[in-house]
């Protein structure tokens, strides 16, 4: 199937009679008929649910869905965006080890890394994206076990090149983890090109309409854990009566470890009627996205040709030193999300924001709904000035998620809080 029809038609196959909607199976609880077959799920050599703290019937459904959008051998869903980010990490590091990030990512991972693992024992080195390779090779270590990035950066909206960094982190035996939520597989795939783990905030475009906070983890199957590094998938795993991960799961060795291992002892899993509310954006996911790059393209081209406005970041604009690499990853367009710069200070910035009628001011992004945000004193504010610098944010920066609204309208409204300036 192509992936608009994915899109409508993977994870949920209805039998004879079955309901043809996805059901949301709002239980905690499975029932056996033997405990000889219970025994099997917890030796993890039958399948089946054990438990709604690790797998459920819908939340599964949505999870082949996502695998198979992204090309993957398995996913696993989460609470959140940072659920996600923070397992991805923690199935292949632990205390004592090391691993690379582009300086450009979300501010909360960068808290995330920077901070909340560095109490666990694990350093992240942070790397300019755009740097050489010989000088992104320098920062590796031989305690270095993973490489991170986000195809569309939040919110410099910078394009990361999946294909450099995947050839720098297989030279050094280590997986390439993408956070593709910008982008989503409508955009971009990021193991066609490389990389081995892809994540997601579910929240954003996958869900679209801002119903339920999500994250999920999609394993590509293509890395090879049979090396020195990752002892924990070809040594026996105590907690599971011995159970090794690359010999009794094959390709699927990473996921399944995230799911029975990581997901059992953190519990970040997500209810049944979230994964209902996810599956129904999936559902629209390659129309809305779509819309989203054309509203975008007019949007930034318009912003473009402002006097009030220093600069605008979007991909697609004639000059934007990523729009070549852009037309290589992402050729369908770029999202919805822009980020541009208020000429002068930030009151200025913040005067713009506060005239707008149309666009909502939210902590939020990729929405249906055209929404608005001040990175620097909101979802980036407990950064340095440093961090804010390398993650490409001036104090003017505004991040504009433009929505699904009629553009005309879009477009009078920015118009009409610039003249306010």
């Amino acid at each position: 199937m192509n992936i608009e029809t994915k899109c409508l038609h993977e994870g949920y196959y209805p039998k004879n009679g079955e309901p043809r909607v996805l059901p949301i199976y709002q239980s905690t609880t499975y029932t056996y008929d033997s405990t000889e077959h219970i025994g099997k799920l917890f030796d993890l050599t039958a399948d089946g649910h054990m438990y709604s703290r690790i797998s459920n019937p819908t939340v599964g459904a949505v999870e082949e869905k996502i695998a198979s959008l992204e090309g993957g051998v398995g996913a696993l869903c989460t609470t959140s965006g940072q659920a996600a980010s923070l397992i991805s990490i923690l199935n292949i590091l632990k205390s004592g080890d090391h691993f690379i990030s582009a300086s450009t990512i979300y501010g909360g991972t960068i808290n995330l890394f920077a901070v909340t693992l560095k109490r666990f024992g694990i350093e992240c080195t942070f790397v300019d994206p755009d740097a050489s390779e010989e000088d992104i090779q320098k920062e590796f270590k031989e305690n270095t076990k993973a490489v991170f990035g986000e195809t569309i950066a939040n919110p410099a909206i910078s394009i990361f090149d999946i294909e450099k960094f995947s050839k720098i982190a297989h030279k050094n035996n280590v997986p390439l983890i993408i956070d593709n939520t910008f982008a989503t597989p409508i955009l971009c795939r990021p193991i066609e090109f490389g990389a081995d783990i892809v994540i997601h905030s579910t929240t954003k475009y996958m869900d679209g309409h801002a119903l339920q906070v999500g994250g999920v983890i999609i394993d590509s199957g293509n890395f090879d854990w049979k090396n020195d590094k990752f002892l924990e998938f070809t040594e026996p795993d105590d907690s599971y009566h011995g159970v090794i991960y690359t010999k009794q799961f094959g390709k699927a060795a990473y996921i399944a470890k995230a799911r029975v291992q990581l997901m059992r002892d953190l519990g970040a899993y997500p209810s049944a009627n979230s994964a209902f509310l996810l599956n129904l954006g999936l559902e629209t996911l390659h129309i809305r996205m779509e819309t989203h790059c054309r509203n975008a393209e007019s949007v930034a081209e318009f912003l473009n040709k402002c006097d009030q406005i220093e600069f605008v970041n979007y991909p697609t604009l004639k000059g934007n030193k990523y729009n070549d690499i852009a037309r290589k990853y992402l050729p369908k367009g770029c999202s919805g999300v822009i980020s541009f710069s208020i000429k002068g200070n930030r009151e200025n910035a913040i005067r713009f924001m506060d005239n707008l009628k149309l666009a909502s001011k939210v902590v939020h992004v990729a929405d249906i709904r055209t929404c608005v945000l001040h990175p620097a004193s909101s979802t980036h504010r407990q950064l340095t000035d440093d961090q804010l610098i390398a993650a490409g944010i001036t104090p003017g920066l505004i991040r504009l998620s433009v929505g699904l609204e009629n553009i005309d309208d879009i477009l009078e409204d920015i118009k009409q809080a610039l003249d306010k300036i």
